[in-house]
């Protein structure tokens, strides 16, 4: 079974993504894999009724594309297990807007997990995003990959984990 990092910890992924076939076609929903299934948006709005009735919230989550809406998915967050960013090239960065998105606007609480081309480098700066699960590359050492968390102890800029820039943190300690 493949492993991922989630939470900070290596663990299983029991999570099956479902991305169309080289003629993009996606699969009936009886040639589904059994199990926890990660079906593309426009999948999930063309089935989510038989997706429901055939499976339980804890076996069904959604992975969005770098051009997906993360608005269309808002009113289904309590039909779902986990939604899933694609980041299908390491230079796309979309997939941050649209979890900063899920997470502060439309207030999104469950499992966020960054899949695909899905690097180190850039472990720090997803999580920052609302982030906390993490599919990395099968050529990636995960072991690894846990120190990125811990290489900056200090950041500048406002984000998801840390509302307040440095300079009002500094700020704010300085009037106490």
């Amino acid at each position: 079974m493949a492993l991922i990092i989630k939470n900070r910890e290596i663990v299983e992924d029991n999570w099956q993504v479902v991305r169309a076939d080289e003629n993009g076609a996606l699969p009936d929903l009886a040639a589904l894999p059994a199990g926890k299934i990660l079906v593309p948006l426009a999948f999930w709005q063309a089935r989510r009724d038989a997706l429901t009735a055939a499976r339980g919230k804890d076996e069904l989550g959604v992975w969005l594309a770098p051009d997906s809406e993360p608005a269309e998915l808002a009113a289904d967050f309590d039909k779902l297990a986990l939604i899933a960013v694609d980041f299908p090239v390491f230079r796309d960065g979309r997939g941050y807007s649209s979890a900063r998105l899920l997470r502060e606007r439309f207030g999104y609480k469950g499992e966020l997990r960054a899949i695909g081309d899905v690097l180190r480098d850039q472990l720090r700066f997803y999580e920052r995003c609302g982030f906390d699960s993490y599919a990395l590359r099968a050529d990636k050492d995960l072991n690894d990959a846990l120190k990125a968390f811990t290489e900056f102890t200090v950041q500048y800029q406002g984000a998801f984990d840390e509302p307040s820039p440095l300079f009002r943190r500094r700020h704010a300690q300085a009037a106490a």
